[in-house]
């Protein structure tokens, strides 16, 4: 079940308590000679996504339109024909409600929607497939209140690359609600607001690179639910900007999430997913980044030949790139990305000088600070388990220091890692940078 982020929007909207409300629906319900008897919790289970039986869902509209002034029907509260999976059937409009209600829900911290897990199976696939097939958005025009200009959409791109850096110096955790509250003060009006096809397009496309970095964000604070439905929200606005690469780059954040869940095929499937129908719009970083990733999975899998047949691909489209001619997306593809990610594979294939080496020239090669530390984790654990803890503890330390200041549970999780196979080793000096690590570790998120 998905949570029901557009009812809770409206009860919001209406400030009426969960108790409150369910009152409201038992009273409407006794007028038609229904003897309900509703509390807090019912509307906590619909609000997760449970669907109220009978006449209910319409009791609902009635409550709340009444409350609200407007006449409102099941779409407007979540509980429509097209509410069961994210995008699914949904037109624009009703894509631009349901995604603006997230991010109010996300602003307010409502468990619900924060603790949701993300889901799996046809509701995790439908999605790519909708960006992948007909139809497409023929006219994404709006009429609303306020004109929608280019200073509005280059401030969309200003807030992107922004974000994006703050996320990289300071981690997901710190980032996330700075961007969440950007999106509702000044995305959503824009959204609702007036614009002709052209300027809707740039739009979407600004707005889409806007909702990746949430999504980012909420993926490295370990909300995986609401990281998923971010980065579908990015998938969708990447098809009504039309443009294909932008939605490549949504896909491979994708296949990185099933990368980190165990969902080893699908993020095979995912990235063939991007690769094929993003065709001459994808960019040699990011069709880099996504073969690197279908050679960890492959390599995950067990299945060493097409590990290292997209790892040949991989490094061929790595040394294609060129700077200056990439979106301001596929930045965080930098010289070593692909390095690190070969190194992760082979690791798992067992073939550890191979990953050494690889792993050294991730090091060795430019990078933004996170990426730095992931690369010196990286390093680490090769070390490790080629018998050098000295070597390992000192690459651990100088990882350790470089994550001072940032909130993320990704790198946490990187950290523990080393932490424990430091302590594993037996070493004086490893045992000593397994100290230096667990104080790091202590500081609460």
């Amino acid at each position: 079940m998905q949570p029901n982020t557009l009812l809770d929007s409206l009860i919001d909207e209406a400030r009426m308590s969960h108790a409150g409300f369910a009152a409201r629906v038992n009273r409407a319900g006794h007028s038609r000679g229904l003897g309900l008897r509703y509390e807090h919790t019912s509307v906590l289970r619909w609000l997760r996504g449970q669907r109220p039986r009978g006449q209910v869902p319409e009791l609902l509209c009635q409550v709340l339109g009444e409350r609200l002034g407007r006449t409102l029907t099941l779409d407007d509260i979540g509980l429509g024909g097209t509410s069961a999976a994210p995008g699914q059937g949904a037109t624009l409009s009703v894509f631009v409600e349901r995604a603006t209600a997230l991010w109010r829900s996300d602003q307010q911290r409502r468990g619900h929607v924060v603790e949701a897990p993300a889901v799996t199976g046809t509701h995790a696939v439908m999605p790519v497939w909708e960006w992948e097939n007909p139809p497409a958005d023929m006219d994404v025009s709006r009429s609303g209140p306020g004109r929608v200009g280019p200073a509005d959409i280059e401030l969309l791109r200003t807030a992107r690359a922004h974000y994006e850096l703050m996320y990289r110096r300071a981690g997901g955790l710190a980032t996330h609600t700075r961007i969440v509250g950007f999106l509702n003060a000044e995305t959503a009006p824009l959204l609702r607001g007036c614009y002709s096809d052209a300027t809707g397009r740039q739009l979407h496309r600004a707005t889409g690179g806007l909702v990746a970095v949430a999504g980012i964000c909420a993926y490295d604070s370990d909300a995986q639910g609401l990281a998923q439905r971010y980065f579908h929200q990015a998938l969708r606005l990447a098809k009504a900007s039309g443009d294909a690469g932008l939605g490549a780059y949504a896909v491979a954040l994708l296949v990185n999430q099933s990368l980190f869940m165990g969902e080893y095929r699908q993020a095979v499937a995912f990235a063939e997913a991007a690769l094929r129908t993003a065709g001459r719009a994808i960019t040699p970083a990011l069709a880099a980044d996504l073969y690197a990733m279908q050679a960890k999975s492959y390599a995950l899998l067990g299945d060493g030949r097409a590990a290292r047949e997209c790892i040949g691909r991989a490094e061929s489209e790595a040394g294609r790139i060129r700077p200056g001619q990439e979106p301001d997306e596929t930045g965080y593809v930098e010289p070593g990305l692909v390095a690190v990610q070969v190194a992760e594979a082979l690791l798992s294939l067992g073939e550890l000088t191979a990953a050494r080496s690889h792993a050294a020239e991730a090091v060795g090669a430019p990078a933004h600070d996170r990426g730095r530390v992931h690369r010196l984790a990286m390093l680490s654990q090769i070390e490790l388990r080629q018998g050098e803890p000295d070597r390992a503890a000192r690459t651990a330390r100088e990882m350790a220091e470089r994550a001072r200041g940032m909130e993320s549970q990704r790198l946490r999780d990187r950290m523990t890692v080393v932490r424990l196979g430091l302590m594993e080793s037996g070493s004086a000096e490893a045992t000593e940078a397994a100290g230096y690590i667990a104080r790091a570790l202590r500081v609460p998120l």
